[in-house]
């Protein structure tokens, strides 16, 4: 189970890194520390499968 308040849209998928400011309207998640691109509902998705497994 993962807490209700874990930051699956803020955290890169790929690096981990956590970005502090993301706006609702954003629906492509861009990492500004390694450039990674993906879809936000994606990267959400990746980062809650990561988090339970």
């Amino acid at each position: 189970m993962v807490d209700r308040w874990f930051p699956s849209s803020k955290t890169c998928s790929s690096c981990g890194i956590k970005k502090e400011i993301l706006i609702l309207a954003e629906r492509v998640f861009e990492c500004d520390h390694c450039g990674f691109t993906l879809d936000g509902d994606l990267n959400a998705a990746i980062n809650l499968s990561k988090a339970v497994s």
